[in-house]
């Protein structure tokens, strides 16, 4: 395990960019979250056939992209089988980088987005080499690094297509001088076999993702038992930090919320039980819209409609964490000024 310090403040991490303004994974995102100052950017990571790692939060992509638009790819779509899913639609592996650059993107959630669909169109999909090229560029201006927490999205499955992610992902890093603890790279997935995988090969900080319900893909396919409740135990916290060294987990483990109510419950004990494990808590994802927050913080009853995301993510600071992923970082990072604020002037 990478021995970490605890950073001065928690992180604020861009999940996808900044989604909430610029549809996800775009390079426009990623620009605005930088802009926003975030602390890190956090990719998804996929693999053309090719071999091309591009940024995309799935490998089917019909709902991101205007590929159905494209007749001369029309026999691509198929049905497959991804993490013990069946999914109809075309997929990054059966593309090569340069069929998937004639595709645009567009708003993965426009009924909850509207406004968002005004940029449809506009941008191609982005490589992981001009999204670490652009993380550089701010970098430099800033003088500090800037963090990219890559996620690597069902390893297992592309290594069953000889597409390894992590090898893909090592090298990458290593051609943009990021493979060495402090350069602001972290690797996460909610695999646990490629976590271990990675932690023989690489001495950067790696993340194991935590669901709310469930159990790892990776383990379902093997029929290891474990389940994501397991890993978010006391007991499975420690496992975990024998190989990784933050847990990144569903916010609902951190302050669940009453099914009935829909209002936040009380806050649990997972935080205080991955830092006696030696883990940071990075909790994933904030959103400002209706539908993502607690009945409490909600404005009206318009699913898209903007409620209180700021409180929500103070609320979170209070409990301890480490740092949030959020489709709005403006939100989480004005929540984080006013508490350092409010904390400076206790003392």
């Amino acid at each position: 395990m990478t021995t970490l310090a605890r950073p001065p403040a928690p992180i604020v991490i861009g999940h996808r960019g900044a989604p909430g303004y610029r549809p996800e994974h775009t390079l426009a995102s990623y620009r605005l979250a930088l802009a926003l100052g975030v602390d890190a950017v956090e990719p998804d990571l996929v693999v053309t056939r090719d071999g091309v790692l591009v940024v995309r939060h799935e490998n089917e992509i019909s709902a991101t992209t205007d590929v159905a638009l494209h007749p001369e790819l029309a026999d691509r779509r198929t049905t497959k089988v991804v993490a013990g899913r069946e999914v109809t639609g075309w997929f990054t592996e059966d593309l090569t980088l340069a069929e998937l650059k004639t595709l645009r993107c567009v708003e993965r959630l426009p009924d909850l987005r509207p406004g968002n669909r005004r940029y449809d169109g506009r941008w191609p999909v982005a490589t992981f080499d001009e999204l670490l090229l652009l993380v550089a560029e701010e970098g430099r201006r800033r003088g500090r690094p800037v963090g990219v927490h890559v996620e690597l999205k069902t390893p297992s499955y592309f290594a069953g297509l000889g597409l390894p992610l992590e090898e893909a992902v090592l090298a990458a890093l290593r051609d943009h001088g990021l493979d060495r603890p402090g350069s602001g790279a972290v690797v996460q997935s909610f695999e646990t076999a490629a976590l271990r995988s990675l932690r023989v090969h690489t001495a950067l900080p790696l993340v194991q993702l935590i669901d709310s319900v469930g159990a790892p893909a990776d383990c379902v396919a093997t029929g290891d038992p474990t389940t994501h409740a397991d890993l978010a135990s006391a007991r499975g916290l420690r496992m975990v930090a024998g190989y990784a060294d933050l847990v990144g987990v569903h916010r609902d483990l951190v302050r669940p919320r009453d099914p009935a109510t829909g209002r936040t419950a009380d806050t649990t004990t997972l935080v205080d039980d991955a830092h006696l494990a030696g883990l940071r808590v990075l909790v994933w994802t904030l959103r400002a819209e209706n539908r993502h927050l607690p009945a409490e913080l909600r404005n009206g009853a318009a699913p898209g409609a903007h409620g209180d995301a700021r409180a929500e993510a103070r609320a979170f600071l209070e409990a301890g964490v480490d740092g949030v992923f959020s489709d709005h970082p403006d939100l989480a990072l004005s929540a984080r000024e006013d508490w350092l604020l409010d904390a400076a002037l206790a003392v």
